[in-house]
């Protein structure tokens, strides 16, 4: 069975500054791996890269055994990168951009999207989804993507801008995604929990990958490392 996630030297540059490069990196079915590294590490635009929201400047990369560049659009309707405005509808309600939703993926819409939108505290919202804070808008698209049921889900930073009862929402909800499951983020203590593997990532190199009981101890030598790098 084809891996949901491969990729052979991969790198993304913008003008003449590398964001990401030399990325050698197998996702399996039903893994979920946690990508970790300082602000401009790379990580947002290598999801970004994987969702096929942006091309790659240089290597392969294959999507489902799919070649990403030429059979973009098969590989789009297999994923979902979160993003507070992707596949919802500004002028509609919570419910109603559950009620679409559900009508396109087959799900009861009289009881699927009553339910989800009492778990994640949206039940009671009648007005336009555009009038949401970023935590709102996070616990609705889990909230979709639950009901849609992707094969591969990239979530960038899921834990920004959430008070406490808002990570342990998310956190939940992140739990009952089905498929493939990749997070890049810097809160650590919630999203190490939800993953099998780390990717830890340094000035746009992959530096380590592993197990994530292994990753702390990674994480301190990799920073040791660097900090020796520079003084030198």
């Amino acid at each position: 069975m084809n891996s949901p996630i491969e990729c052979r030297d991969l790198s993304r540059r913008f003008g003449r500054r590398w964001a990401f490069a030399r990325v050698d990196l197998t996702v399996e079915e039903g893994e979920r791996l946690l990508v970790v590294g300082s602000n401009g590490s790379g990580k947002t635009t290598l999801l970004r890269t994987l969702a096929t929201a942006i091309n790659p400047s240089g290597g392969e990369l294959r999507l489902f055994g799919l070649d990403a560049a030429k059979e973009r659009s098969a590989v789009r309707r297999r994923l979902a990168l979160l993003s507070d405005r992707a596949g919802l509808y500004e002028d509609l309600s919570a419910a109603d951009n559950l009620q679409v939703l559900a009508r396109f993926t087959g799900v009861d819409p009289t009881h699927d999207v009553r339910s989800m939108l009492e778990r994640v505290g949206l039940d009671n919202r009648p007005e336009p989804i555009r009038t949401f804070s970023s935590g709102m808008r996070k616990r609705l698209f889990l909230a979709a993507l639950i009901l849609q049921q992707p094969e591969l889900v990239l979530l960038d930073e899921p834990f920004s801008a959430l008070d406490a009862a808002g990570l342990e929402q998310v956190s939940s909800l992140i739990r009952e995604l089905k498929g493939t499951v990749v997070i890049a983020s810097h809160q650590l203590a919630m999203a190490a929990p939800l993953c099998d593997r780390a990717l830890l990532m340094e000035h746009g190199l992959p530096r380590w990958t592993g197990p994530i009981q292994q990753m702390d101890a990674a994480w301190q030598a990799l920073q040791a490392t660097m900090q020796r790098e520079v003084a030198t």
